[in-house]
């Protein structure tokens, strides 16, 4: 079984959706500011794992990703197939010409190889790895603030008292309408 970044990465957001929902949906650019990881990439990783029915999104303000089964029901193993396009029930490592050569090379070494991977993969629960996270000082953050489109300088804007509203034409069409001040 062949464990990619791809792989790693959505193990990683995983743990870390798991660690920081709060009865309510995690944005990605939160976990992306978090995790160090593009966000169009966590995009790309979450819908696949929206497909294969981990996680559940909400859109709109205040929107994001939760979990979709709690955390000690998911494995590990899904996560990984799930992003790596493969199906736990369809995972076939090898095709059966090549199981047989590589019986006849190296015995049993790799396909047992491959098979006990996945087989641990999938007892390693999101809430295994959620525990290891907290045990080694992993702090659960509360979600920062969205940033504001203006930037505050901490100074309060002074009011300005309203200025008395001239008689200055605004197009030629009302240059003959307005009464003109005598020249002095």
């Amino acid at each position: 079984m062949r464990i990619t970044t791809r792989g790693k990465v959505a193990v990683s957001a995983m743990t870390d959706l798991a660690l920081h929902q709060r009865m309510k949906p995690v944005s990605l650019t939160t976990i992306s500011q978090r995790q160090g990881t593009s966000l169009s990439y966590l995009e790309q990783l979450f819908s696949a794992l929206r497909r294969a029915g981990l996680v559940e999104s909400t859109r709109g303000p205040g929107g994001g990703y939760a979990l979709a089964r709690r955390a000690e029901q998911i494995a590990v193993a899904e996560i990984i197939l799930a992003v790596e396009n493969m199906d736990v029930d369809d995972y076939q490592p090898l095709t059966a010409p090549q199981v047989a050569q590589l019986k006849a090379m190296t015995g049993e070494l790799w396909v047992s190889f491959n098979a006990r991977v996945l087989e641990y993969l999938q007892s390693v629960s999101l809430k295994d790895l959620m525990e290891q996270a907290q045990a080694q000082g992993v702090v659960t953050a509360p979600e920062p603030e969205a940033k504001t489109l203006r930037k505050t300088s901490g100074i309060a804007p002074v009011a300005r008292p309203l200025m008395a509203r001239l008689q200055i034409p605004n197009s030629v069409f009302a240059l003959g309408s307005l009464p003109l001040a005598p020249r002095r």
